[in-house]
């Protein structure tokens, strides 16, 4: 299994805490890291079941749409007298895919909450000192209140061998894994809610339109707005420095594209679940705890 370096991501190592405080800092710091795993072990289960809700969500609406655009070609057999069937079914269809993609932008959001807490665990592992260390009273907060207090405990081993930046370093490989398929998954939401038949009218959607009430404030917290584009950060395939541009959308897609949509959402490309998993045993082997 591949383990992390000890190099601190974005702190240097405060310098070493005297030995009566550091005693009392690593169970504080071990507890707030069995925390902080055991809920990024959480979110990822979240996101499995919004992701999942979100896929059957898309395949509703394709198949909404598809009935709709090929309504015309049907054989209604005995159905075929009635009048303004087709046009009856037609608008009943419309009003299903509304529906679905109503459904679909609400798995979404789910989506972006559960990274939003990702992220939140993951800047939230280190272990500060309350007062002064020379205080009768030792307290440990998730806030810095000494600027010369990296959290990290001098930098000595939290459980056996790591220290908190090596943990810190897992996470950030993990919550990015998630971020990028977020962005993925954007670019397919925009472009489901954006498919309309010719004689129905939907309210198309672009790459650079916020999709729900306050999202760009959400997707701020994640880093993945860009303020200088004034837009969401373009969406990138893991180990891949291109972005996907976000070109202009085809609002009447043919089947074949429709389904490379919803098998590109079923495939998760930018999660390695084999790593993930890897992940969270090697952390928990670390710990001592069991992170399913």
């Amino acid at each position: 299994m591949e383990t992390p370096e000890t190099k601190p991501q974005s702190w240097s190592s405060s310098p070493a805490l005297p030995t009566s405080v550091s005693r009392l800092w690593r169970p504080a710091a071990q507890r707030n890291l069995r925390n902080q795993w055991s809920k990024l072990a959480s979110y990822r289960k979240q996101w499995l079941s919004s992701s999942s809700l979100g896929r059957s969500h898309a395949t509703s609406l394709v198949n909404a749409y598809l009935s709709q655009k090929y309504m015309p070609l049907m054989e209604l057999g005995a159905l075929s007298d009635m009048p303004d069937i087709r046009k009856k079914a037609s608008l009943k269809l419309f009003k299903q895919q509304e529906l679905h993609g109503s459904n679909l932008l609400s798995s979404y959001k789910d989506m972006v909450t559960v990274i939003k807490h990702m992220v939140d665990a993951g800047r939230s592992m280190r272990c500060f000192l309350k007062g002064t260390s020379g205080s009768p009273l030792v307290q440990f907060s998730g806030t810095s209140e000494d600027n010369n207090d990296a959290g990290d405990g001098g930098g000595i081993p939290v459980f056996a061998f790591w220290s908190i930046s090596s943990f810190e370093k897992l996470a950030e490989e993990l919550v990015q894994m998630f971020k990028l398929e977020l962005s993925l998954k954007r670019l397919l939401v925009v472009e489901l809610l954006s498919v309309s038949c010719e004689d129905q009218q939907v309210n198309k959607v672009c790459w650079s339109d916020e999709l729900y009430p306050g999202e760009f404030n959400d997707l701020v917290i994640c880093n993945l707005y860009s303020e200088d584009n004034s837009e969401p950060v373009h969406p990138q395939l893991k180990e891949c420095k291109t972005d996907v541009p976000a070109v202009p959308h085809n609002s009447q897609p043919d089947h074949e594209t429709l389904q490379v949509y919803l098998t590109t959402w079923l495939a998760e490309v930018n999660i390695d679940a084999h790593r993930v998993d890897e992940i969270f045993a090697i952390i928990g082997e670390e710990m001592h705890v069991m992170l399913s």
